[in-house]
This record gives structure tokens, sequence and C-alpha cells, in this order.
């Protein structure tokens, strides 16, 4: 039991990880955006991709662990 909640543990961090990361650079492009034309289109083509690849990562981490519950629990 301990191995299943240590794994999620570990997954989670992850997905916490990516999400610290996703927002800060986020935040740059933010700040980028105020200064010309050009970097607020580059700053809306790059939000897009970090809101996609955001949603990418969390599905498969949750995937992740939704696996390595049904293997702890033999499902």
């Amino acid at each position: 039991m301990i191995n299943l909640f240590t794994g999620i543990k570990n997954k989670l961090n992850g997905v916490i990880w990516s999400l610290l990361g996703t927002g800060t650079l986020m935040l740059m492009l933010a700040v980028l955006v105020v200064w010309t034309d050009f970097m607020l289109r580059l700053v809306c083509g790059m939000f897009f991709l970090l809101i996609a690849y955001s949603f990418i990562y969390g599905a498969w981490k949750l995937y992740a662990i939704k696996k390595d519950i049904e293997k702890h629990f033999k499902i």
C-alpha cells in the first residue's frame, strides 16, 4: 500500500512542477505582451501551445496513476 501512495505522490509532484513551470513561463510571456504587437501574436500562439501541453501532460500523469492503482489492486 505504501508503494502505491509513493508512486501517486511522485506523479502528482510531476504534475505540480509542470503546472508551476507553465505558469511561470506564461507570466514572463504576459510581461512581453505589453511591449510590442509582434510579441502579442507570438504570446497568443505560445499560450495555446502551453495550455495544450499542460492538458496532455496532466492526462498522461492521470493515466499513469490509474495504471498504478489497477496494478496495485490487480483490477
